[in-house]
């Protein structure tokens, strides 16, 4: 319903109650969306220590984006090798205090750099206003680097801030509670309601 709705990509979190605080869904369910017809992108966001074991495991399943958090890797520019080596698309995830200093080093190697402004693990989460810088600054490393690489951000997304998020230089807007508990009540279609109001904000920051 939701990619009906208009959304582009299903932003799929890992969370294996050791890294973050919290326990979710594994490559079965990304192989079931496959199963059932769903061809739109499915970005992986892993959220697990160690993060290489699971790797194959996704990518057999059908993920098209793989990103993990520097801080669950022995070796960032093997693992990233590792997810293209499968066929995918590799890409950095970077808490709200994790520096980006990771990333210059792997440009290369890198598809996607996701911020999170929230901390991991929760959803329904405030966004963290001191992200915006951090996403300006992504935003110079990948333009200075001259390099295809999407600037993804999740948490706090909404209506009311992803235009300032988008000014910001974020390119790919990952929105949970803002789709999935807005209106839930009152608006049976919610999502095309939500949806359709993101895009229009998206519009009035590019215009």
């Amino acid at each position: 319903n939701v990619l009906a709705a208009g959304a582009d990509i299903v932003h799929f979190d890992v969370m294996d109650n050791h890294f973050v605080p919290n326990l979710t869904i594994g490559p079965l369910v990304c192989a079931a969306l496959r199963k059932h017809g769903v061809t739109a992108p499915i970005d992986v966001h892993l959220m697990i220590s160690p993060v290489d074991r699971i790797i194959a495991d996704f990518a057999e399943a059908g993920a098209s984006y793989i990103t993990f958090h520097p801080e669950a890797s022995d070796h960032v520019d093997r693992t990233l090798q590792l997810i293209r080596d499968r066929g995918c698309r590799a890409g950095l995830v970077f808490n709200p205090a994790t520096p980006l200093d990771y990333l210059e080093y792997v440009m290369d190697k890198v598809d996607l750099v996701l911020l999170m402004s929230v901390n991991p693990g929760f959803s329904g989460q405030s966004f963290i206003s001191s992200t915006l810088e951090k996403l300006r600054q992504a935003r110079r490393l990948i333009e200075a680097a001259g390099l295809d690489i999407r600037l993804e951000i999740d948490g706090g997304v909404k209506v009311d801030n992803i235009g300032v998020i988008r000014a910001a230089g974020a390119d790919t807007f990952v929105a949970g509670s803002a789709i999935f508990s807005a209106g839930r009540d009152a608006d049976p279609n919610r999502y095309d309601t939500v949806i359709a109001a993101l895009r229009a904000e998206l519009a009035k920051a590019d215009s």
